[in-house]
């Protein structure tokens, strides 16, 4: 189930009080299936009073989401694809199933090095 979304995604969150959010996956949790999705899920954390926080007090910072809550962004469309498995130029990649076109970070950054040249 991991292989459809990865590290640096732009995905949307389509479940939950987060719904409809975009973010970036800051990291994956294999064990649990869950991401951390860069501005959705914020929970407070309590800080004890220490030498770093002498003041103690609250932070927000991003809880783990469910794989199943998020889709990734398919680069063409600019919308939420299912994903699935191809061999393009002798690569195995993850393309969009609305459009075939690839997904993912990997793929903005190989669409813009194509424009340059």
């Amino acid at each position: 189930m991991a292989k459809r979304i990865r590290k640096g995604d732009i995905v949307t969150i389509v479940a939950g009080d987060d719904k409809g959010k975009r973010g970036r996956v800051l990291r994956l949790v294999l064990e649990k299936n869950r991401v951390v999705v860069e501005g959705v899920n914020l929970v407070h954390k309590h800080l004890r009073k220490s030498q770093q926080h002498p003041q103690g007090g609250r932070i927000r910072r991003e809880a783990p989401v469910h794989l199943s809550n998020v889709m990734p962004i398919d680069n063409e469309s600019n919308r939420p694809t299912r994903v699935k498995s191809a061999i393009v130029d002798g690569k195995r990649v993850r393309v969009g199933v609305r459009t075939g076109a690839e997904v993912g970070a990997a793929a903005k950054g190989a669409a813009s090095q194509k424009k340059e040249d």
